[in-house]
């Protein structure tokens, strides 16, 4: 018999202030819970004081249903390793995969979970409703990326149409939920292998989620339980994640789909770094110039 009901899993690199502020937020969130809880941190070798910190908040709590592990790596191996990393771990039959930059408000936690529980011949995973600082959703689900959305999601303004990215109002069966909370069970996340540990940081939800599709697995977006998402808070500067997302998708089409899709997905991302080069020349901007020049290059390789 499994020690946990559910194991919460949290990757941590350079950013104590936020993973302290997550952590509190889930103690708080389970104060008067009696879900038996384990939080386990892996910190990717952060440079700043994030172990100590949570050494600190772990020797604190006072909720006998709740633990804290915490892994220290010597090196900063990616998002999607350390997330497998931690399953191995895990000694529930339940996963709730949070980011490090999530607030977790009221009792949203146990919200999500049971609901899960109650439903779980309906679906596979589950995902929360994220929302911005000042309180406004944020989109955090979608339709599979097909080329069809990208060229919506590059030249369209899909996200603002809610033609590629969306926070539904109501239960919804969807294509894919965001990394930054996902629930789902040991079992399942194993049979697909867990993330795919060639995707350093960026795409790892996307991955999964197709490869889940496959399977016949099914995700659900749960509006009740809420969540708040500061973004990127792990990444090195603006420019890291439309890189690693550049990345993230010539290796998805590579690995997924056919040549003539991944040339087309090419010409795309090309097109689009041009236009936001020469945007960025127009406007005398160095950040949008040298970003999409990077950009240009990594799909130039291919």
């Amino acid at each position: 018999m499994n020690q946990f009901d559910l194991s919460i899993i949290i990757i941590s690199y350079n950013t104590e202030k936020i993973t302290i502020d997550c952590l509190k937020s889930i103690i708080e969130s389970l104060k008067n819970s009696s879900l038996k809880c384990k939080i386990i941190v892996v910190d990717n070798a952060s440079k700043d004081n994030s172990v100590s910190s949570i050494k600190k908040l772990k020797s604190e709590i006072k909720n006998r249903n709740l633990k804290i592990n915490l892994i220290e790596n010597k090196e900063n191996i990616g998002f999607g390793p350390a997330n497998n990393q931690a399953v191995k771990l895990a000694k529930s039959d339940y996963l709730l995969f949070l980011n490090s930059d999530i607030i977790v408000l009221n009792a949203s936690i146990e919200k999500l979970y049971n609901f899960y529980k109650q439903n779980e011949t309906l679906f596979n995973f589950l995902g929360g409703k994220l929302l911005n600082k000042d309180g406004t959703s944020q989109p955090s689900c979608g339709p599979m990326y097909t080329l069809p959305m990208i060229f919506a999601h590059l030249f369209l303004r899909g996200d603002y149409w809610e033609l590629t990215r969306y926070s539904p109002k109501k239960i919804k069966e969807v294509d894919w939920i965001s990394g930054a909370c996902i629930l789902t069970k040991k079992e399942y996340f194993e049979k697909l292998g867990g993330f795919d540990e060639k995707i350093f940081m960026y795409m790892e939800e996307i991955d999964l989620f197709y490869r889940a599709k496959k399977h016949g697995f099914k995700v659900f977006f749960y509006p009740e339980a809420q969540f708040i998402h500061l973004g990127s808070q792990s990444s090195a500067g603006r420019s890291f994640p439309i890189l690693q997302v550049y990345q993230g998708l010539i290796y998805f089409y590579k690995k997924h789909f056919s040549q003539f899709s991944l040339f087309i997905l090419i010409i795309m991302l090309k097109l689009k770094a041009l236009i936001g080069f020469l945007i960025g020349k127009i406007i005398n901007n160095q950040y949008l110039t040298q970003t999409y020049a990077k950009a240009w290059q990594i799909a130039k390789m291919d």
